[in-house]
């Protein structure tokens, strides 16, 4: 199994959901992971039809990259891929997405021998109820309070988590502020994972300049595959600047 390297260094992934997953749309984005032009997939999310398995396996077969699982319910978890991100919705309130559906599934993944990655998953809102709300039936928090998001990250990473993910939905019309980013990162000493809304480069040299570790495009490769070279230049750019 390819394993997720957390470490230093920016990286960049690409969320793809199952239901959306067509090979010859999405050729541009293939061809860039064949070449290592960003760092690992996701595979999932809050309202998955289709099984992940078959998307899974084609990556596996034409891509290097590690294929993590983004998950938005049990039956999304395929112990073929290389790890996952065992969500703890800790903005919200509802025990099922805290402890509950991971009781369920925990001696599976551990006897899978997948990489597993503890994740405080928060959702950073104000643009309308997204999917994830509405599935999980909680709420995410207000844009304007970013010590809400300070005090719910530290409190992720006391509880031992490895990762942090500020989400602001899919297909938000904006992504999660710079200044929340910002607050977050300065404030614990975990990686800190920023996606949702994040539709040019533009966008995501903000996420990264604010304090991202690791950033996440998913919609707008939905919406034009094409853009991955856009990301994937930019993102080298930036890094050949910090050098």
């Amino acid at each position: 199994m390819n394993e997720l390297n957390l470490g230093q260094g920016k990286k960049l992934a690409v969320l793809l959901d199952p239901d959306k997953f067509n090979p010859d749309h999405y050729r541009p984005v293939i061809k860039a992971a064949e070449q290592r032009e960003f760092d690992f997939f996701l595979v999932g999310g809050s309202l998955t039809f289709l099984a992940v398995d078959a998307v899974v396996d084609y990556l596996h077969e034409h891509s290097p990259l590690p294929v993590i699982l983004f998950p938005g319910d049990l039956e999304q978890v395929y112990t073929g891929a290389d790890g996952i991100l065992f969500l703890s919705l800790i903005s919200g309130r509802n025990s099922e997405y805290l402890i509950g559906k991971h009781v369920l599934v925990a001696k599976r993944l551990k006897d899978s021998g997948m990489q597993v990655i503890p994740t405080g998953y928060i959702l950073v809102g104000g643009h309308g109820k997204t999917s994830v709300e509405y599935i999980t039936q909680t709420h995410s928090l207000p844009l304007d309070k970013p010590q809400l998001a300070v005090a719910t990250a530290v409190a992720g990473e006391l509880l031992g988590m490895k990762l942090i993910y500020l989400e602001a939905g899919s297909n938000a019309s904006s992504p999660v502020p710079q200044a929340v980013i910002t607050a977050v990162k300065q404030n614990i000493d975990l990686p800190l994972m920023v996606g949702g809304g994040i539709r040019d480069e533009q966008q995501m040299i903000k996420a990264y300049n604010a304090g991202a570790d690791i950033v996440v495009i998913g919609s707008a490769l939905e919406a034009n595959p094409q853009k991955i070279k856009r990301f994937v230049s930019q993102l080298q750019q930036f890094k050949n600047q910090e050098k």
